[in-house]
């Protein structure tokens, strides 16, 4: 299973998108306080649903107090990660991920902490994006790295085709000419 962690997070909007892209997708989410929300049901419900939808039910989300607690819960987060930060050496179109890669994401106001992103330089990857541009929405930037994620592993356990597949096979018309 792929991982999202959001390192920090602050916009309660994001984090729902986020959680959306990780429903949709069978990846968990996974939550390094401190938060710039809350995450009680009522507040999930208050500030989160609506990007989330109705697909809170399919998002496993695990919080945890700092990136050690992270580390300590799961010590192969640390065999197998990746981090996405403007301020990578590579970008991300390098890395090669696995079914089951962690994919950290900082807060929207600074990103990953700066150790961090020392302790694991050679696997700190960006998105390509002009030079006066800072950075891509952090929902926007989950979902890219997500799917790159999920295309280089065959995009494992997801349904390649839709409804307009199953038309066409049962209707043996094909839809464009």
């Amino acid at each position: 299973m792929l991982h999202v962690v959001l390192v920090e997070p602050e916009i309660p909007q994001n984090c729902g998108n986020i959680s959306r892209t990780c429903a949709v997708t069978g990846a968990s989410l996974h939550l390094v306080r401190p938060l710039g929300f809350d995450i009680s049901q009522d507040a999930v419900r208050r500030n989160m649903k609506r990007c989330g939808l109705d697909y809170w039910h399919l998002v496993e989300v695990t919080d945890y107090e700092n990136l050690e607690d992270l580390f300590r819960c799961h010590p192969e987060a640390a065999q197998d990660l990746w981090l996405a930060t403007t301020k990578a050496p590579r970008p991300y179109v390098e890395a090669r991920f696995t079914p089951d890669s962690w994919l950290f994401f900082g807060k929207e106001t600074a990103g990953l902490p700066r150790e961090f992103r020392e302790r694991f330089w050679d696997r700190c990857v960006r998105l390509p994006m002009i030079g006066e541009a800072r950075s891509l929405n952090l929902s926007n930037a989950v979902a890219v790295f997500a799917y790159e994620a999920l295309r280089q592993n065959g995009f494992p356990g997801l349904l390649g085709t839709g409804e307009m597949a199953l038309d066409h096979v049962s209707t043996g018309v094909c839809a464009e000419k």
